[in-house]
């Protein structure tokens, strides 16, 4: 627990920086080695309520970082809101998602399913966590983990950040109901799991009831595929189990094992282990299911307020203005960070943060990052996906300058989806 002088200690370093950023709007101080040639800041036409900022500060107090910022008043002429690309199963790059979304802006997001990743299962578009967008739940969280929500009353924009469950649930024409684990995942394999159903860690067999950023497996699953997903679903095991739903939820077929074409405009049931006894008992063809997926804060209570975009993080940097970071605050280990906070006027603040590059990008701690929020003014603040997937992208360009590894050129990372923003 921090003390008084801890927090005085932290907040005048955050002041400290806040004082080292004024003036930043120019262009960087220091070139961007190994970058593409850029379009000059002030040349940059973004609408009304948005400024987007360049800037260079040593965030440790002796190297060099790039710190893009982008600044979204609640009241802007424009709409921020989550996106992927063609397939959640397959990963992009963050300038090529924006390009098809006609986003004026964007950021990488969610953490996902990396390729050459320990765990890795085949899908690198796979978000990890909680992810929604348009309003609809397309990947469920890790429960009690942070995220960035985002809607609107009329047209301003409400954010928020806000530790986030979600409970999914399938309702079958004869009355029976039945948990729905996961959606649009690999059923049976739980990459950051969060204590859904019968989880248990992947090595140990041990039960993992809080949000565990390994591998956990559960023998015995109920998982939704929406369209969002691709064109098939995965292969199935021996005795599962598929029920393809039209876009009405009437079921139209069950397919035995599991795993094939996604219905057009429709989604799938996709039970595996003890849950293809509930579908045998209680789908069939003809019938009518209904899936909810509702989403609670810690003590269970849903979440107040429209939810149009939800993007899990993994750390939350600041509540209320203070740190928040718990024991990763003592991590030292610097990387390219992705962030995202809102001030108390529910202003929107979208920052990234250069690194592996020696002498020219140091990147930066998560108690780095939470202190440049803070001197940017957020009240509350989170880390979103990082390291290789940093990515800052506006009117087209690369502002940014990715690197997969310290010391190498600049490479944009296919990742799963980015937060984004387009004309009102």
């Amino acid at each position: 627990m921090s003390t008084t002088a801890d927090r005085a200690r932290w907040a005048a370093a955050a002041l400290a920086l806040a004082l080292a950023l004024t003036g930043c709007s120019g262009p960087s101080a220091v070139p961007d080695d190994g970058a593409p040639s850029r379009t000059p800041v002030q040349e940059i036409p973004l609408p009304a309520g948005v400024t987007y900022r360049e800037t260079v500060r040593k965030l440790d107090g002796k190297q060099p970082s790039h710190v893009r910022i982008l600044t979204i008043h609640p009241d802007a002429q424009v709409r921020v809101a989550g996106a992927h690309g063609s397939s959640l199963a397959r990963a992009e790059t963050v300038r090529a998602m924006a390009g098809t979304a006609g986003a004026l802006a964007a950021v990488n997001a969610s953490y996902f399913d990396i390729s050459g990743g320990k765990n890795y299962g085949g899908y690198d578009g796979d978000p990890l966590g909680l992810y929604a967008e348009g309003g609809r739940v397309l990947s469920e969280a890790t429960n009690g983990r942070p995220a960035l929500l985002l809607g609107y009353v009329g047209d301003r924009l409400d954010a928020r950040i806000q530790e986030v469950a979600t409970r999914g649930e399938v309702l079958a024409q004869d009355g029976a109901r039945e948990e729905v684990d996961g959606i649009n995942r690999v059923p049976g394999r739980i990459l950051g799991c969060g204590g859904v159903g019968g989880d248990r860690v992947d090595v140990t067999e041990v039960p993992m009831e809080e949000p565990y950023g390994g591998l956990c497996t559960d023998s015995g699953e109920l998982v939704a595929f929406t369209g969002d997903w691709g064109e098939r679903t995965p292969p199935g095991p021996p005795g599962s189990m598929e029920a393809l739903l039209d876009a009405d939820g009437r079921v139209m077929s069950v397919r035995k094992p599991a795993g094939g074409a996604v219905p057009q405009n429709g989604s799938t049931l996709y039970a595996i282990g003890t849950s293809t006894a509930w579908l045998r008992s209680h789908v069939e063809p003809g019938s009518d299911v209904v899936l909810s997926t509702v989403l609670n804060d810690t003590a269970g209570t849903p979440v107040f307020g429209a939810v149009d975009t939800a993007i899990g993080g993994r750390y939350r940097l600041l509540r209320a203005g203070a740190p928040a970071l718990g024991d990763a605050a003592s991590s030292t280990k610097k990387a390219p960070r992705t962030a995202a906070g809102v001030t108390a006027d529910g202003t929107l603040l979208v920052v990234t943060v250069d690194g592996r590059a020696p002498g020219v990008d140091a990147g930066a701690t998560l108690s780095q990052t939470a202190k440049l929020l803070a001197s940017l003014g957020a009240r509350d603040a989170i880390g979103l996906d990082g390291g290789g997937s940093t990515t800052m992208v506006v009117r087209g360009e690369l502002r940014n300058s990715p690197r997969e590894v310290e010391g190498e050129k600049v490479t944009e990372r296919p990742v799963a989806n980015v937060l984004a923003l387009f004309d009102r």
